[in-house]
């Protein structure tokens, strides 16, 4: 188990320390620079736009650039925003707060409803499974930001149950704004999960272990419990993790639909302004999410199949 922690923990940063290069030349190296925005539309000097890049540090060498944004960020400075002069860790910390609650919430939805619609199916040949079948064929191929679009309609605009953007004051009113965005994020991923799930103990019960323990009769919930949920539970975790990192990705097109102050927001914003530390920070957060829930599926499968403890290897 130590070994497959050391071997998460190696990948992760060299994941990171890869995708800062690529992210931080990819940006740099992007047409358009962050004076044309600062100055907009008039057009400065020679002089002063000279001045302006000395003060950004745009005049330096891309290495050298990069080597002081990398030095800095390990001591923790992710630098400052070159639009509003505010510190990028001040900026991002708000919406990385908003955004895993975001998370958090899109994915308790995702898992109540996407296992226990799965195993309904799994378990429920017949009416069950084909409804089970329709409705996530149905999920599964609305778009988030279609399914924004409905939500506001019809419990915004018309119903009023929810605000239509923004969130409100207060803890209860965080999550009263943002039940409707989750809703948008969850449908999708839920129908994912219940096939998922669906198929994974569908291929339990048919195991030739399985139907001897129930031709012998023991105890149906108790051969479902020992041979059939913990078996297919390796697939469903892994269905989880990439969920997880998905979500994170898919909150710049439903924060942006519902105006929620994350980062997906925030993300956006600081594209269109060409304000690279922020974009930086941000895209290293979003790297980093995915690494890390793929990094805690590695483990928690270990933890299922002690196989895979003394490996350091999952399947």
């Amino acid at each position: 188990m130590g070994r497959l922690l050391l071997n998460r923990l190696g990948g992760l940063a060299t994941t990171l320390l890869l995708s800062s290069v690529v992210i931080f030349g990819s940006l740099y190296l992007a047409p358009g620079s962050p004076e044309d925005v600062l100055f907009g539309s008039r057009a400065p000097s020679a002089a002063a736009r000279a001045s302006v890049a000395h003060q950004l540090h745009l005049d330096r060498p891309l290495p050298v650039r990069y080597w002081d944004w990398l030095t800095g960020v390990l001591h923790g400075d992710l630098g400052h925003s070159m639009v509003t002069g505010q510190a990028v860790s001040g900026r991002v910390g708000h919406g990385l707060g908003v955004t895993l609650m975001l998370v958090a919430l899109t994915m308790s939805v995702v898992v109540v409803f996407g296992l226990g619609l799965g195993a309904a199916a799994a378990l429920r040949p017949g009416p069950v499974d084909t409804a089970a079948n329709a409705l996530t064929s149905l999920s599964v191929t609305v778009p988030p930001f279609v399914t924004s679009a409905l939500l506001i309609s019809a419990f915004a605009v018309h119903l009023g149950w929810f605000p239509a953007s923004g969130l409100g004051t207060g803890a209860g009113g965080e999550v009263r704004g943002l039940v409707l965005p989750a809703a948008a994020l969850a449908l999708t991923n839920c129908g994912f999960l219940a096939r998922i799930t669906r198929n994974a103990l569908r291929e339990q019960l048919a195991k030739e272990h399985v139907q001897t323990a129930l031709v012998r009769g023991l105890p149906r919930w108790a051969v479902l419990r020992d041979h059939v949920f913990r078996n297919a539970l390796p697939p469903i975790v892994t269905a989880v993790a990439l969920l997880t990192s998905g979500t994170f990705a898919a909150t710049l097109i439903v924060e942006t639909a519902f105006a929620v102050p994350g980062m997906g927001q925030l993300t956006i914003s600081s594209v269109a302004q060409k304000d690279f530390p922020v974009v930086q920070a941000v895209s290293l957060l979003l790297v980093a999410a995915f690494v890390i829930c793929n990094a805690l599926s590695d483990l928690a499968q270990a933890l299922i199949d002690p196989r895979l403890r003394s490996t350091g290897r999952t399947t």
